[in-house]
Order: structure tokens, then sequence, then C-alpha cells
């Protein structure tokens, strides 16, 4: 063996207290490695189980899957920011496009949906779904929450009465997503948003708590002077933010549309959200790094797509 390596080898396991030579002797009876151990492909496979017999649940189970598999790879980019301790424009702006990456081939997988199923089928198997509701994403919401400060995901109606000092549970009762599934003039949330929060309401406002001064927004508030007026950061931070919020969200918006309102829709969402004001831009304005946009951007945020 090489004499260096097992040199490296040793130093290693002594700095944790353990013999070399024992983890040398497993090695003797551990088998090798193949792919589908690594990928765990046989436990991935068989995470696809339908409610129906209609063969294009299946194609809308996978889908949804794969996204948030991707939106786990999203969480993954944006803590590595969060938690760099000499944040640089350079690793910031290289996670941002990873991260826009990510979503630009969310985006244009909407096509699977859209031309990869077929409605009357989708119309059938979505009636098994209710109340469930893409819209109880957990890990979207974490990446809002990392994304950006609270206040730019409350509900464009209250954002004057919430600042910093307004408690979570109060800002999570306010935010823009309640809007589809609460009725602001009686409190009255839908079972859609009871299921939601008993699910993951701790574990939101945990999160928030730990993102409310490592978010990306903040972050980018933190640097020199010099790097938030890098060109090549402030074009991957206005990227990331419209693509999430108008070029994303607009992909999803005309699926569901083209499900919900097409020849065999009913106009309603399987949870029983407002879906279209919930989901289009243009309603909640729903911007992650708000400086980085002009008035007149902002006044059209959503409109021209």
């Amino acid at each position: 063996m090489n004499s260096k390596i097992t040199n490296q080898l040793k130093e290693k396991y002594e700095a944790i207290d353990q013999d070399l030579d024992v983890h040398l002797e497993g090695l003797l009876h551990s088998k090798p490695i193949t792919y589908w151990d690594y990928i765990h492909t046989d436990a991935l496979l068989n995470l696809q189980i339908q409610r129906t017999t209609l063969p294009d649940e299946m194609v809308f189970i996978a889908y949804h899957q794969i996204n948030e598999l991707i939106f786990k790879m999203i969480l993954w980019e944006i803590e590595q920011v969060a938690e760099k301790e000499a944040l640089t424009a350079v690793f910031f702006e290289n996670k941002l496009m990873r991260i826009s990456r990510y979503f630009d081939m969310l985006t244009t997988s909407f096509n699977i949906m859209r031309k990869g199923m077929d409605r009357e089928q989708y119309n059938k198997f979505r009636q098994t779904l209710t109340p469930a509701s893409g819209f109880q994403s957990a890990q979207y919401r974490l990446i809002e929450f990392a994304s950006t400060e609270l206040i730019n995901l409350i509900d464009y109606r209250f954002r004057k009465t919430i600042n910093r000092d307004t408690p979570f549970e109060h800002a999570l009762d306010h935010l823009y997503w309640q809007a589809a599934g609460k009725d602001f003039k009686t409190g009255k949330k839908s079972i859609l948003l009871i299921n939601f929060e008993n699910k993951y309401k701790e574990e939101f406002i945990t999160f928030m708590k730990t993102y409310n001064t490592k978010n990306l927004w903040s972050r980018f508030k933190e640097l020199y002077e010099c790097d938030k007026k890098d060109k090549d950061l402030v074009k991957a931070m206005r990227q990331y933010d419209y693509t999430v919020n108008v070029t994303w969200v607009m992909a999803h918006y005309n699926a569901a549309k083209h499900y919900i309102l097409g020849e065999d829709g009913d106009g309603e969402a399987t949870g029983g959200s407002d879906w279209q004001k919930y989901m289009h831009p243009k309603y909640q304005k729903r911007i992650f790094f708000p400086d980085l946009w002009t008035e007149k951007e902002i006044e059209e945020w959503g409109t021209n797509i």
C-alpha cells in the first residue's frame, strides 16, 4: 500500500481515537458497492403507489416525487450559502446559478404534466386526492423561508401591520399562501390548511427562526459594498427571484389551468383553494429581493408573461 496514503489514514483514525488496523480488517468482509445499492434503486422505485387503476396517475406521482427531490437539492445549496463564514460574491453567485438551473428544469418539466397525462384520466384520479394538494409541499415553503425575509412572504394586504418584532406564529398566520385556505374575515381555515399546519407548523416556526438572519436576502445585505454591486451576483439574484416567483409559478399556474379549467375540469383545486389568486404572481407580488427591482418592475410583476 502507498505509504503516504497509509500515513494519512493512520492520522485520520488516530484523530478520532480509532485503530486503523480494525478498519482495514473490516474491509476484508465488506462487499463491493454497486450502483443499485448506492442509489437505493429498489427502494426508490417502490415509492410510487397508486390510489386508482388509471395509468396516468403513475406519471403524476413520479413527477411530484421528482420535484421533491429537486427541492431537496435546492435547500442543500441554500444551506451552504447560509452557513458560509467568509461569504464572497463569487461563491454566492455560483450557488444561485445552480439553484436557478434546478428551477429552470422544474419549469420546463411542466410540459410533462401538460402533455404527458390524459386530461380525462387526470380529472378522475384527482378526485381521490381530495383534500390533499401540491400546496402542501413543505420543502417549497422552506425554500421560501430560506430565500428572503419574512416580510416579503406576508400577504400583500397585511405587510404594513407586520415587522421584525412580530411573533413568528402571527407572521405564519399572515403568509401569502394562507390565502389559499383561510377566510381572513372569519379566521376559519380549510381542512387543507389545518392538515398542513398540524403536520408542519412547529417545524416551520423553528426553521423561520433559524433562517431569520441567514436567509439569502439577509446574507446578501451582509456583503461588502463592492460585492453587493458585483454585476454577476446582482444578475444571479434577479434571475433566481424572477425564475422562482414568476417563470416557475406561471408554468405551474398554466399546467393547473390546463386541467382544472379545461374542457373536463370543474375549476376546483383538490384542496379547495382559491388557486388562481393564490398562485398568480400579480396578486401577491412575491419578490425575494425587492431592493434589486425598480418600482416599475415591481408594479408590473407577473403581468408580462
